[in-house]
């Protein structure tokens, strides 16, 4: 499967990883311009960017960039003095250079419509162009693969609302709506706390959901609740929170750079403590005078 595909594949499932390119290279270099990798916030690579002393190096700014969202460009063994680019100085044997552009892709907002009138089809279909992940369902079961990241609205006009808006609550979803008047919203939450759900639970539920706009055609309905699901989104609800492991990692004291602690293939004891080095140059260099790196591991 090529890189493209199965970045394509993770964004549908709505999980979140780095895409790393490389787009530009001077040899000798192992990195090519085009090469593509993806960096998944368990630090696991799939795909080609480089040699040992780029690779380590690209995971941990790949990681960084998911845990706060924003994309870097790295130059890397060549400085560069444009603004925002960050330089990492390589001393690698092979002397080549190569820049690289790092984007977090983060899951967009699922929202899940509980109903089958034409008002919940428009809702969907409104969620997709402002480029939220949208699903229709009308089976109380499929509610629960809602997650924090999800945005459920209860619109079955009456049919199954309160099993569906139990539903609703037990999952750990940002939002929960119902679209019912205020007369049909009190006892459809009557029924609930009557069912035991609590205080705390029945306080998420958003009801009527919508902007009010009055009367309305369900094409504004939907335009409605969408305005309401866009304003709790922008005032944080549901953020995105990317949990992130960075593999331990040691510094190369001969040349600065990073290198991947478990993957390590040069390694050196000195003075009870490992030496871990990108290649077997900085260990050799490193091993014939250990006083020359001073206090740099």
């Amino acid at each position: 499967m090529s890189i493209l595909r199965q970045a394509a594949r993770l964004y549908e499932e709505g999980r979140a990883f780095a895409l790393a390119t490389v787009t530009w290279s001077r040899g000798p270099s192992s990195g090519k311009g085009g090469s593509k990798a993806i960096i998944h916030p368990d630090g696991r690579v799939e795909g080609w960017l480089g040699g040992a002393c780029a690779a380590p190096t690209v995971v941990r700014h790949a990681l960084e960039a998911l845990r706060d969202g924003e994309a870097r460009v790295l130059m890397l063994g060549e400085a560069d003095r444009r603004p925002g680019v960050t330089d990492v100085a390589m001393a690698c044997d092979s002397e080549g250079a190569m820049e690289v552009f790092v984007e977090p892709v983060l899951p967009s907002p699922h929202l899940v419509v509980v109903g089958s009138s034409p008002m919940t089809g428009t809702l969907r279909r409104i969620a997709e162009v402002v480029g939220w992940r949208a699903e229709a369902v009308t089976d109380v079961g499929d509610i629960g693969r809602a997650g924090e990241r999800s945005y459920v609205v209860v619109a079955t006009q009456g049919h199954f609302d309160e099993p569906a808006l139990e539903a609703a609550l037990a999952t750990p979803a940002a939002y929960v709506g119902l679209v019912a008047s205020e007369k049909r919203a009190s006892s459809v939450l009557a029924w609930l706390r009557e069912r035991g759900v609590g205080a705390d639970a029945l306080a998420r539920v958003h009801a009527p959901a919508g902007v009010d706009l009055g009367s309305t055609t369900h094409e504004e309905m939907a335009v409605s609740i969408m305005a309401e699901l866009v304003a709790f989104k922008a005032a944080g609800a549901g953020a995105q929170v990317v949990e992130v492991v960075i593999p331990p990692q040691a510094v190369d004291p001969v040349c600065g750079m990073l290198v991947d602690v478990a993957r390590a293939g040069f390694v050196s004891h000195h003075a009870g403590e490992d030496v871990y080095f990108c290649a077997a140059g900085c260990r050799r260099a490193f091993e014939s005078d250990p006083s020359a790196y001073p206090g740099k591991r």
